[in-house]
């Protein structure tokens, strides 16, 4: 095994990019910077490809935007890290000519040119929150149809008047076909409503009430691109817990927009790969470090040290923010779990209790686009929900599907997908299927699939779990449907969008995935080959006592590891803060469930090891919202400087998990540091796929499954593997949570369908 410091960057760019002078550019770029490669126009913009030392690529990376041609425009950029193939020298090739196949842009944040206009007094459009051109504004969420021509979207209603007719039909000017195109006088325009729905005021003066409301401290429901945010002053510590008192959402951490990137680096800690996230047309949340003189307060993100931040990424936005000057919290708009609002009826009678008033306007949104969230790992970005801005972008694949394949992912996160050709388009993410109104987004956005696409599936593809709502609608349809076991599924969509092919080993951990032996699987090791998969490893595996009820209270699962350990030695153990965390009387039945193994369902969750170390260290013993107990574990870790790791026990294909609680246990004993055994715990684990690996002996190693998204974890495997001479792979452009279970599904048929 050879380690390489040579990697291969692709670089799909879509915009104004061609007759531009984007492709000479790039040759000089990539000849400054000493790398080897290609650069070439396609049907969908143009696609580059570059060689190089890691340092170099992100140099090269950053400078497309820095130093584009100055008539170039980028709608979207997306990188993607994969294995090197050997240029020799970098080149401009020709063009792929061939059919163009139907995409649809993702909705994107409005361009520089646009931002002038509306805050210039002598441009028509000035303070019009509506403003757009080719380069920037709605797309997905405003198409009804295809073509994407004006009659084709929600702008239809809006006839232009003879200022914008013109610019519409001037080759010249670049609202050349914007196809939502208009201005105060043709477009659409702001209303502002009480909590019964009626006008209290329209167009700017509406604008300016709701900024006298944020002020005031009152929650404001505001309608924007792909739906409604929730907005409360992010520095009034009061409304933000009237925030998530009315919401119901407890402790999850809250989004902020902030006025520019500057008022972000007064309270966060940024470095460039994430400033470019920020200006990006993508404009995602982006994950970054607080400050510690940060000043916001601590019930925006309770126990976390990172905020969830973002710029405005539309004309409304930018000019609500330059008028309040101050970060607001903009959170979906919804009860938790619930898709977010997009109709101003359906916010009214939903977010009825919830919001004070509405800022409406009368552009329709034909289907919804969550705010994407974007980390950076081991030097790049990986996104953890893929939606506005990236969706639907498809992942393209090596070779065609074999058939037309629609997949409908999981339970949790979900999202769906359809294979054509060698694209595979995958939905924004739709969320949690528990809810009613999110399982009706999930069967809207099939048909919306379906007639963008002009998509006429003849099988399918879902989670081999038969109680998710997902299974469950599938199999009620009259076509072939294949069943994938849900961590397959999760390795299968790293291996496609990092272009590999068996033999690999999948490392995939969260929190819950049905096996085929019908228990709870989640600490998995497989062996991927050209014909399926093989379970090489796994967790030892343990009983969840009292079922969902372990899930939402890790004290539960530490306790049940530990009866494991001791029997009922356990309950004379009265200084375990797991322990602690119980009643004398919830004591008495937990030890009854114990015994007798009431409501136990059997598991190797990766993820619900996490919960019980937690538990254990007195970190988390009830969650609020899913992965809390793991996050906060993480966030533990803090400044702690240590490789040291537990004893790793492996025999017979079983990881002894059990084994680390109980030396955890000694160094509690000890009155070692929670931050270092958080630490310990960590490093033990990414050292456990090194060993997994030198058995394996497979080269190429993937991580996905929501135990993925912890950084610190995610990046000491990375480490740990290239030293010991492994190459790891990780996720990019789709999540490694269930959402991006779809992708694997639409993979999975092609290799065993």
């Amino acid at each position: 095994m050879t380690e390489t410091n040579i990697l291969r960057l692709r670089v799909s760019i879509c915009g104004a990019v061609q007759g531009v002078g984007f492709r000479p550019f790039i040759y000089r770029l990539a000849h400054e910077l000493n790398l080897a490669g290609w650069v070439l126009n396609s049907s969908g913009g143009v696609l580059i490809e570059v060689e190089g030392e890691r340092k170099q690529l992100n140099k090269f990376l950053l400078r497309i935007e820095k130093d584009k041609p100055q008539n170039a425009f980028i709608q979207s950029l997306e990188p993607a890290f994969l294995d090197q193939v050997g240029y020799k020298k970098f080149e401009i090739r020709e063009s792929i000519i061939g059919e163009k196949s139907v995409l649809i842009l993702p909705d994107i944040a409005t361009c520089p040119e646009c931002i002038k206009e509306i805050f210039d007094p002598q441009n028509r459009r000035y303070l019009y929150p509506f403003t757009n051109c080719t380069h920037c504004g709605p797309r997905y969420s405003i198409i009804e149809a295809l073509p994407y021509d004006r009659p084709n979207t929600t702008m239809k209603n809006f006839t232009m008047c003879q200022n914008c007719e013109a610019e519409y039909n001037n080759p010249q000017d670049r609202r050349f076909h914007a196809q939502p195109n208009a201005c105060s006088e043709c477009g659409p325009y702001l209303r502002l409503w009480d909590a019964q729905g009626q006008v209290t005021a329209t167009r700017q003066q509406a604008l300016e009430k709701t900024v006298q409301a944020i002020k005031a401290g009152q929650i404001v429901a505001v309608k924007g691109l792909g739906g409604f945010h929730l907005m409360v002053d992010a520095l009034d510590q009061d409304a933000i817990s009237r925030l998530r008192l009315r919401k119901h959402r407890e402790s999850k951490p809250l989004a902020l927009m902030y006025p520019s990137l500057v008022d972000i680096y007064n309270d966060c800690e940024l470095t460039p790969l994430q400033e470019r996230l920020l200006n990006s047309a993508e404009a995602p949340i982006v994950m970054v470090r607080r400050k510690e003189e940060c000043s916001l307060p601590n019930n925006i993100a309770p126990h976390n040290p990172y905020l969830g931040v973002m710029v405005p990424y539309t004309p409304l936005h930018h000019l609500l923010l330059q008028q309040l000057g101050s970060p607001v919290v903009a959170t979906s708009a919804n009860l938790s779990n619930e898709t977010i609002c997009i109709d101003e009826q359906e916010a009214l009678r939903c977010l009825a209790g919830i919001a004070d008033i509405f800022l409406i306007h009368n552009r329709p949104i034909t289907r919804h686009a969550d705010d994407s969230i974007v980390r950076i790992f081991s030097g790049r970005e990986i996104v953890m929900r893929r939606a506005r801005g990236y969706a639907p972008l498809p992942i393209t694949l090596t070779a065609p599907v074999k058939n037309t394949v629609l997949a409908v992912g999981g339970h949790l996160k979900n999202t769906i997908a359809i294979g054509r050709g060698r694209n595979v388009f995958v939905s924004p993410h739709i969320g949690d299927l528990d809810a009613a109104r999110t399982f009706d987004t999930f069967v809207r956005t099939i048909d919306d699939f379906k007639d963008l696409y002009e998509f006429d599936f003849k099988n399918a593809v879902c989670d081999l779990h038969p109680a998710y709502r997902s299974t469950q609608f599938v199999k009620s349809l009259d076509f072939p449907v294949l069943q994938v076991q849900h961590h397959y599924a999760h390795i299968l969509s790293c291996m496609a969008e990092n272009e590999l092919a068996a033999p690999v080993l999948g490392v995939s951990w969260d929190g819950t995935g049905y096996g085929p032996d019908k228990t709870v699987w989640g600490g998995e090791f497989l062996k991927i080959n050209d014909k399926g998969f093989e379970r090489f490893m796994h967790l030892r595996e343990f009983h969840l006592p009292g079922g969902t009820s372990a899930v939402r209270e890790p004290r539960r699962i530490a306790a049940r590891i530990l009866y494991e350990l001791f029997g009922d030695e356990l309950f004379d153990m009265h200084k375990l803060l797991c322990l602690q965390a119980f009643s004398e009387a919830e004591l008495k039945n937990l030890r009854v469930v114990l015994e007798k193994k009431i409501n136990s369902p059997v598991t190797s969750s990766m993820g619900r090891l996490f919960d019980a170390v937690s538990s254990l260290l007195g970190i988390r013993n009830i969650i609020q919202f899913e992965g809390q107990a793991a996050m906060e574990l993480e966030f533990a870790i803090k400044d702690a400087s240590t490789e040291d790791i537990f004893s790793i026990d492996i025999k017979d294909g079983i990881i002894d998990g059990h084994l680390v609680l109980k030396e955890i246990l000694g160094d509690i004993e000890k009155s070692v540091n929670t931050k270092i055994i958080a630490a310990k715990f960590h490093n033990t684990l990414a050292q456990i796929i090194v060993e997994v690996a030198k058995e394996a002996k497979i080269e190429k190693v993937v991580l996905s499954g929501g135990c993925f998204q912890n950084k610190y974890l995610t990046e000491h495997a990375i480490d740990r593997l290239r030293k010991a001479g492994f190459k790891p792979y990780w996720h990019q452009r789709v999540p490694p949570n269930d959402g991006g279970i779809s992708l694997g599904q639409i993979i999975s048929a092609q290799r065993d369908g």
